[in-house]
This record gives C-alpha cells, sequence and structure tokens, in this order.
C-alpha cells in the first residue's frame, strides 16, 4: 500500500509544475495579445498592463524608395502617444490583420515570444513581476519586402 501512496504522491508532485506551466503560456500569449490589440484598438489600458513603463523598444523599418532598413526607439511614452493616435484618428487596425503569437519559450520567470502583426515582427521578452507577465524588451521590423514585387506585405503604419 505504501508504493502506491509514494506514486501518487510523485504524479501528483509532477502534474502540479505542468498546471503552473499551462497558466503562464495562457498569461504568457494574453499579455502578447494585449500588447498587439493595444496598438491596433488604441486601447492604453492593454498596453499599461502588458507593458513594463521602463520598456526598451527598438526597431527597424524599411525606406520606401531606397529600401534601406533604419532603426530607431520607441520609448514608453510613444506607446501611450501611438494608442491615443489611433482613437483621435479612428484609425484602427485593418479587418482582418494579423495577430499571431508564437510562444519561443517559457519558463517560470522569463519568456520568449514572437508575434506578427500589420506593421511587421516583433520579438518580445517577456519577465514575470509580482506574479503578472509584462513585456520588457521589444525586437521589431517591418515586413520583408516580396521577392515578385520588391513591395513590402503591409503598409507602414508606426
Amino acid at each position: 500500500m505504501i508504493p502506491l501512496r509514494l506514486l501518487g504522491c510523485g504524479a501528483l508532485a509532477l502534474a502540479m509544475p505542468l498546471a503552473a506551466q499551462t497558466d503562464d503560456r495562457a498569461a504568457v500569449r494574453r499579455a502578447s495579445l494585449d500588447y498587439i490589440e493595444g496598438f491596433y484598438e488604441g486601447d492604453s489600458a492593454k498596453l499599461i498592463r502588458s507593458v513594463r513603463p521602463e520598456v526598451h523598444k527598438y526597431g527597424f523599418s524599411r525606406d520606401r524608395s531606397t529600401g534601406v532598413y533604419a532603426g530607431s526607439a520607441m520609448p514608453w511614452p510613444a506607446f501611450l502617444e501611438f494608442a491615443g493616435n489611433v482613437l483621435r484618428r479612428n484609425r484602427p487596425a485593418p479587418a482582418g490583420a494579423p495577430k499571431e503569437v508564437q510562444l519561443l519559450d517559457v519558463l517560470d520567470q522569463t519568456a520568449a515570444v514572437k508575434v506578427t502583426a500589420y506593421w511587421g515582427t516583433d520579438f518580445l521578452l517577456l519577465a514575470k513581476y509580482d506574479g503578472r507577465w509584462m513585456i520588457r524588451q521589444v525586437l521589431w521590423q517591418t515586413p520583408v519586402p516580396s521577392a515578385a514585387t520588391g513591395s513590402r506585405d503591409a503598409p507602414d503604419r508606426r
């Protein structure tokens, strides 16, 4: 009887981290969607709950005439300004705009995610702060030019 009890305790101990990992994966996905939807909808509340104010966001956009990439930073106040402009101008993301979230790795304290949106691809680094997953770093680029046309796959709205 004792071996059966030990086996049951062992199975329970193994299941608990799995449940925690499932919860973490769902929370990381939600933070990533809040990030995209915050920009798409102009919803600053979603940005505030998913992004740390000390976020470091840097990206590369491609010049339409020269095809040359140029890098630029986007500080936290610009996140909120962008969201406000979406609302003021009533210019949400186009219907059917992509909202793809690919979890690359989720550990107990940190996570890496690739998101694809109409503006391009962002790589997000998240950390858990007081039990809440939040974005701390972002590296992005505009869409890769189409081989057939040499044009971009999506409009630049950043």
